[in-house]
């Protein structure tokens, strides 16, 4: 395997990986300010933020890849 391809599965381990450890203890990040569930958006961005791209996140989240992209576009971003 190539170095690309090696950096690409471990970044997207890496967030896997980040988020199994938030929910174990219970973190919540997602912006939940006196809401109980959080956002697609608030998930995109934090996915993104982990260094993944719009693809791969519209298939973790179950999403449309368009609207991830709308999503990350900045004037989306709060």
């Amino acid at each position: 395997m190539s170095e690309k391809i090696l950096l690409d599965i471990s970044k997207k381990l890496n967030a896997l990986i980040a988020i199994s450890l938030k929910q174990l203890v219970g973190d919540r990040e997602f912006g939940t300010k006196g809401r109980k569930k959080s956002g697609t958006g608030e998930m995109v961005r934090y996915l993104a933020g982990m260094g993944l791209d719009a693809k791969d996140i519209a298939g973790i989240l179950g999403a449309p890849i368009q609207s991830v992209r709308t999503l990350l576009t900045p004037a989306r971003r709060k």
